[in-house]
């Protein structure tokens, strides 16, 4: 039972990992597209930005659209809500996937990293920090020791 959480745990933070890297390559690559690529095709007649980036970014865009599709099913978002299809979507629009990539970050897969830590075995922390679930959540409840200056 506690093998299968770590294993549902990793492959979370696995999908979480390739949604970020996917979602910031993306974006980059079709804000180079949009802002440097189109406006050289247009004013200066220049093909090459337009042609090589175009290509790449329609690659990673499908690429993305499985991670993203992935992620958002280990985060427990549902498949045809307008939540999974403004992510998925996220990539063809400039800046929108750094947009989407906080929000669903806040949104979806804090808790659901916050939950799969909380299936670790003790001694396992959310941290790594030796400390267990309750333990760590007891001393983050706390709070920081007293400030400077008090005695």
């Amino acid at each position: 039972m506690a093998a299968d959480a770590l294993r549902t745990a990793g492959a979370l933070r696995a999908a979480v990992r390739g949604y970020r890297v996917m979602a910031y390559v993306t974006g980059i690559v079709l804000i180079v597209l949009c802002f440097v690529g189109i406006p050289l095709q247009v004013l200066a007649h220049n093909l090459v930005v337009v042609r090589y980036v175009g290509t790449a970014h329609g690659f990673l865009y499908i690429v993305y659209v499985v991670v993203a599709f992935v992620m958002t099913r280990l985060v427990g978002m549902k498949v045809a809500s307008p939540s999974t299809v403004i992510v998925l979507l996220a990539g063809t629009i400039p800046v929108l996937t750094f947009v989407v990539e906080r929000w669903v970050s806040r949104r979806y897969i804090g808790p659901a990293l916050a939950a799969a830590a909380g299936d670790q075995p003790a001694g396992q922390g959310p941290a790594g920090r030796g400390q267990s679930g309750d333990q760590g959540r007891a001393a983050a409840q706390a709070g920081p020791g007293p400030g400077p200056g008090t005695a």
